[in-house]
């Protein structure tokens, strides 16, 4: 395990972006995230400018940033795109990279990548338009999961109990996304774990 290199100087950083707002359905929530991790560096001496991601995001990055600190949520910040763009900028960047991000915010490509590697995926269908309900729910049975393919945070994620709130549930889904899953219903606790290098 490499060791863990502890900054005494915050100076070291130089001037930090720090991305937050955006454009997706989680702006709210990344603004708030995007203040208080604002506030913190600040708080140690960091160099730190709050940014609110729009269309003018490449010339705000321009102005003599040394490294950004990502705390956007969703499509556009998590999906691997702004990291693609900070990659061509040369600007060093927290968080995942351009391919662990755009796999990490697509669960159709990250279930099929998963089943690839041999993992146990609950079982799940893609949504279009030939797709018919009945079909859906005899091959995947009830309760079953209604999702948007590129969302976090649970928007557009419906739990379906009866065939009935099947189409509310497939037209919430698709209002987030094009792409829409069909997924079997595990029952069970929900785990989150950041990891850190080598260090959960």
């Amino acid at each position: 395990m490499a060791s863990v290199l502890r900054v005494q100087d915050p100076k070291v950083f130089g001037r930090v972006a720090v991305l937050m707002g955006g454009r997706s359905a989680e702006r709210e929530i990344s603004l708030k995230s995007g203040r208080a991790v604002h506030a913190a560096l600040l708080q140690r001496g960091v160099d730190a400018h709050a940014v609110d991601v729009g269309e003018d995001v490449w010339q705000q990055l321009g102005q003599g940033f040394d490294r950004v600190f990502i705390i956007l949520h969703g499509r556009g910040g998590e999906d691997g795109v702004i990291q693609g763009a900070l990659e061509t900028l040369g600007l060093p960047y927290t968080g995942s990279g351009v391919l662990g991000s755009a796999l990490g915010m697509d669960k159709l490509r990250s279930k099929w990548l998963w089943q690839a590697l041999g993992l146990a995926v609950p079982e799940f269908l893609v949504i279009d338009a030939e797709s018919r309900p009945d079909e859906l729910i005899a091959r995947l049975g009830l309760p079953l999961m209604i999702k948007p393919s590129r969302e976090g945070s649970s928007l557009g994620v419906s739990k379906v109990t009866d065939a009935t709130q099947l189409p509310a549930a497939l037209a919430a889904a698709r209002e987030l996304d094009d792409c829409v899953i069909a997924e079997r219903f595990i029952q069970g606790g929900e785990y989150t774990c950041a990891v850190l290098g080598n260090e959960a």
